[in-house]
This record gives structure tokens, C-alpha cells and sequence, in this order.
């Protein structure tokens, strides 16, 4: 059994980084990736138009300025092979490969009470002794696939947008459908449609989705982005969403009706999901709220030639922003082509697929390939998936029967110097992931580095910070508009999957204060631990 200080579990930015910060300051690492390269969730998701929603000049590393200014991307949302190519150079750059084992799963991890060290073992029979395990997962990448009564009957192709062909796929002249209407359906239906002979497109839940406005990026702006780089981090690390964009000075109702237009329309320019930090009161007041609603629904409205289709394509289940807005290019204008159908499955459910297409209560539609652009068990699906025991044998997904249990989002009590990476309990998918990797790469690193420099051998929550933390994120949840939507934040995707909501709201600067005024005040809410 070969011996290292880190054991990491995934090669995307998290995982990378974290490689790279730990060996920087002495520690032997090793990285297990399932894929066969780098990249993470960017390395499997290829479906048509997948894209970055954060700016590509903010989506990306900020620890190397030598990074920052070598690297030029070409497009304000970057696409996902612009970004894979990006974390591919990362890699090659800081010589990264060497430590990281792919086409490798990590099945288990189970901790030695006597030692406080984890036994990691693999798919592959390898075991690994570590002292500490960091979980780089990623919250979205356990893809679902629906249980639709003869799926498995249907002669034609079926695709998921998480595991899309790496050749691509070719539409030309097929009847395709899609299911599923969030972001990768939103992306990927405009360029499907493009090459499809008929397209149906099967929406249980109508999204939100603010146009791209997506475009290259000129050299002016570029050598500008560059040359403010650190005032741009500067911003980013103390917003709310670790984005440099500012809300608007006034609250909502406060703004005049045209000053709130302009603030509006501003956002709709800027795209995307950044929409809902118009005001900074649209997330909490449902009368701020229903001003952007209206707005946004009136520009729909004026994309969309038949209202009949706009009215399907227009949520009304939900504050707007309660859900992550989707970024789209072209999405709703799709609608309006003539070898496009938008089935609502809200009105006519789907209650079979057969060999040669998809019966809903009134009607079959005959294809030739599906589309199953059914989402993830965000949050917590990958974790569930390793069978990771702590003290006592007690098993994690035990543990999280009820809902994720953490202390800040960075680990959880039972489970001593098993660390997360962007999981349940931090701001994760509210913010910027790479700016969020970082920001807790950066923490860990200092935590072992004084546990070493004090002679403990292991730093665990108790019980009680883990509540509080639970608590505490649940109070300024139930503050705000979240948790009115049936959203993956909340787990209600996932059949069984008990529903809370699993993010720090408090927006990322002030979750980055507070950790760092745990690890300030000697680590408060954990016990450091020598061994026993």
C-alpha cells in the first residue's frame, strides 16, 4: 500500500489546483480522475453550445498572474472546448499529469480511528494510505436519467447531454427529440434544431433564460482586462457571486420606473445569469422581484412569434432567479422555426417511449434519436457514490440521509481531515466555481499547514458547529425567495432526495470572512486532534 499526505478525488479545477497548492508546499499528493483526462464536468459535458454562464476572463485560475496574462481566451461565455483546452495547457504548464491516475474511480474511503488516517481504495484494487482525503467531486456531475417506462425498447439513439459522443453527433435530416428544458437542453435545442428535419422538444418546467449577448473579445479588451486584472479579482472575491458586477446602488422599488429600465436592460446586455443581482433586493422582496419578472416576460414575449408558445415557455411557478437563470444564443427565436414543437409534458405527460418514439396521454411522435437532457443529482450524487466511513464505521451517506450535514461547506463532524471542495453547505454553485475552488483549496492548505506547524495530526467540526452551520444556512435561506422554487439547490430533482436547501445564500465574500475568521480564532468549530 503506497503512502501520501493527500489523497484528491478528481482532476477539474478543484482537484488540479488542489494538486498543485499541496505539492507546492511540500506534501505528497496523489489525484484519482474516473475520465480519461483532465477537465472534469468540462471534460464530459461536449453537448452542442455547452458553455461557461460566468465571464471566461473570470472563470479561470487566479493564484499565477503569470497564468492570467499568458493565457487570451477568445469569447466573452467561453465554450466548453475553449475551457477544457485552458485546463488541458493549466496542466501541461505546471506539470500536473504526473500525480493524477485517470480512467481510475475511488470506491471507498474508510478511516482509521487509531491512526486518523483514511484508507482510499479504487476500482482498479489500488489502496492508498492518506492522512487526508479532499473531495473534489464537483456538485454537478452525477448525470440522472429519468425511468421512463421502455426506454430501453427505443431503436433509434439516445443521448445524454452529460456523456455526449466525443465524435459529436450529426442531426441532419433526423426526428429528434429533447427532454428536458434546463440549461443543457437550453443550450444545445438552437443548434439541434439547426440540423434536425423535426425537432419536438419535451418541457415539464419552463426555465428562465437571459440571452448570452455572447461575442469574441476585441485585443483592446483583452490588453484592458489584463492590465486591471487584480482590481477585477479584487472585486470578484468580495461579491456576492465572485463576479466583479456590482448591484445597483438603490433597492428596486427605490429606483424610478426608467432608472429601473436602464438598470435592467443593462443586465439583459451584460447576460446571462447576473440577471438576478440587478437590484440587491430582487432575491428577498417578491415586489422587487416582479419587476424583473415583467420585464424579462415582455422581452420574451417579443422574441416569441406565437403567444400560445410563449405562454408554455414563460415560468410562472417561481420568483425569476430562484432557479439558476440559464444563458442561452438563440434559445427562444428557436421557437418560432417551422421544424420546431414544444410539447408541454405539464399538459400531456409522457407516459411511454417505444421502439420507434415517445407516447405522451394524447399523442406518440415518431423518431429517430432522443436527446435526455435530464440533469444531475447536484450537490451530494458523486459523494454518495464512494463509499466513504468515519469514526465508528458510521458511513457518510448515512450520515446525509437527512439532507448534507457540514461546518462551512469544508467538512463534517465523524469525519476527521476529510475535507470537501465547492460541496453542500458553501455558496458552490452560486459562485464562480474556480474563484470558490481556489478560495477553498487556499483554506485547507493553511489548515494542515498549522496543524503541522502545531503537532496535531487531525482537525474535525464538532457536532455542534455543524448544526449551527446547518441552522444558520437554513435561516438565511428561508430569508430570501430560494426556497419558493422546487430547485436542485433544494434537491427536489431527485426522487427520495429529502428537500433543504444546500448552499450558503450570504453571498461569497461574506462566506470567505467567516472562514477566515474560523481559521483566525485558531480553527473555531473544530477540535484539533493528536493521535490517540
Amino acid at each position: 500500500m503506497s503512502v501520501v499526505d493527500v489523497v484528491v478525488v478528481g482532476a477539474g479545477f478543484g482537484g488540479l489546483y488542489a494538486l498543485h497548492k499541496f505539492r507546492s508546499q511540500g506534501l505528497s499528493v496523489r489525484v484519482f480522475e474516473s475520465a480519461p483526462e483532465v477537465g472534469g464536468t468540462w471534460y464530459f459535458n461536449r453537448y452542442p453550445g455547452a458553455r461557461c454562464d460566468v465571464e471566461s476572463v473570470d472563470y479561470c485560475y487566479s493564484f499565477s498572474d503569470e497564468l492570467q496574462q499568458e493565457w487570451t481566451w477568445t469569447e466573452k461565455y467561453a465554450t466548453q472546448s475553449e475551457i477544457l483546452e485552458y485546463i488541458n495547457w493549466v496542466a501541461d504548464k505546471l506539470d500536473l499529469r504526473r500525480d493524477i491516475t485517470f480512467e481510475t474511480r475511488v470506491s471507498s474511503a474508510v478511516l482509521d480511528e487509531q491512526t486518523l488516517r483514511w484508507t482510499v481504495t479504487t476500482d482498479t484494487g489500488e489502496m492508498v494510505d492518506a492522512r487526508f482525503v479532499v473531495m473534489a467531486t464537483g456538485p454537478l456531475s452525477a448525470a440522472m436519467t429519468p425511468d421512463f417506462a421502455g426506454l430501453d425498447t427505443f431503436a433509434g439513439e439516445v443521448y445524454h447531454t452529460a456523456h455526449w459522443p466525443h465524435e459529436g453527433v450529426d442531426f441532419t435530416g433526423k426526428r429528434v427529440a429533447v427532454i428536458g428544458t434546463g440549461s443543457s437542453g437550453i443550450q444545445s435545442i438552437p443548434i439541434i434544431a439547426e440540423q434536425a428535419e423535426r425537432l419536438y422538444v419535451f418541457q415539464r418546467t419552463p426555465n428562465y433564460s437571459v440571452p448570452a449577448g455572447n461575442r469574441p473579445l476585441t485585443g483592446e479588451e483583452t490588453a484592458e482586462i489584463k492590465a486591471n486584472y487584480a482590481e477585477r479579482r479584487r472585486m470578484s472575491w468580495r461579491s456576492g457571486g465572485g463576479s466583479p458586477h456590482v448591484a445597483h446602488p438603490k433597492l428596486t422599488m427605490e429606483a424610478t420606473p426608467e432608472e429601473r429600465r436602464v438598470a435592467f436592460e443593462e443586465r439583459w446586455e451584460l447576460g446571462g445569469v447576473l440577471f438576478s443581482k440587478t437590484f440587491s433586493d430582487q432575491m428577498i422582496s417578491l415586489e422587487a422581484n416582479e419587476e424583473a419578472r415583467k420585464f424579462y416576460e415582455n422581452k420574451i414575449r417579443a422574441i416569441i412569434d406565437d403567444p400560445d408558445v410563449a405562454e408554455d415557455l414563460i415560468p410562472n411557478d417561481h420568483p425569476i432567479g430562484t432557479k439558476r437563470i440559464c444563458t442561452d444564443t438563440n434559445y427562444f427565436q428557436t421557437f418560432n422555426r417551422t421544424n420546431v414543437e414544444l410539447v408541454s409534458v405539464r399538459k400531456t405527460p409522457i407516459e411511454s417511449v417505444d421502439a420507434t418514439g415517445i407516447n405522451t396521454s394524447e399523442a406518440h411522435y415518431d423518431i429517430d434519436a432522443l436527446v435526455l437532457a435530464t440533469g444531475f443529482d447536484a450537490m451530494t450524487g458523486t459523494l454518495a457514490k464512494i463509499d466513504i466511513a468515519g469514526r465508528g464505521g458510521e458511513k457518510l451517506v448515512d450520515d446525509w440521509a437527512d439532507g448534507p450535514r457540514t461546518y462551512l461547506g469544508l467538512g463534517t463532524d465523524g469525519f476527521p481531515n476529510l475535507f470537501l471542495v465547492s460541496g453542500p453547505g458553501a455558496p458552490a454553485v452560486l459562485a464562480n466555481m474556480v474563484l470558490h475552488a481556489e478560495a477553498h483549496v487556499n483554506w485547507i492548505a493553511d489548515a494542515i499547514a498549522y496543524l503541522d506547524q502545531n503537532s496535531y495530526a487531525a482537525i474535525e467540526p464538532t457536532a455542534d458547529a455543524v448544526d449551527s452551520w446547518i441552522a444558520d444556512c437554513a435561516q438565511r435561506a428561508e430569508a430570501t425567495l430560494f426556497t419558493k422554487a422546487n430547485s436542485w439547490y433544494m434537491g427536489a430533482n431527485v426522487p427520495g432526495k429529502p428537500r433543504m436547501f444546500m448552499l450558503f445564500i450570504g453571498g461569497f465574500g461574506v462566506y470567505l470572512d467567516i472562514c477566515n475568521e474560523a481559521a483566525a480564532a485558531g480553527y473555531k468549530g473544530f477540535d484539533l486532534l493528536k493521535v490517540p
